[in-house]
């Protein structure tokens, strides 16, 4: 019997998925600096809804937790 010449399931799976993390890098890495200036309100902005996002998170977390236990 003659054996398959044919890459198992598994290595086509992992073939796909290492080239869309290698376009994904590439990508982040085209965009890795702004190319735009950003004023002091945007950058104090921005952190605002970093900040926000973050007690969003935590109070999910949190809802959750109290939830199960």
């Amino acid at each position: 019997m003659v054996p398959s010449t044919k890459a198992p399931f598994h290595k086509k799976f992992i073939t796909v998925i290492q080239n869309q993390v290698r376009i994904v890098r590439d990508i982040n890495e085209k965009y890795r600096t702004p190319r735009i200036k950003m004023t002091r309100w945007v950058k104090i902005s921005l952190l605002g809804l970093r900040l926000y996002l973050i007690v969003l998170v935590v109070i999910l977390v949190y809802k959750f937790i109290t939830l199960v236990i």
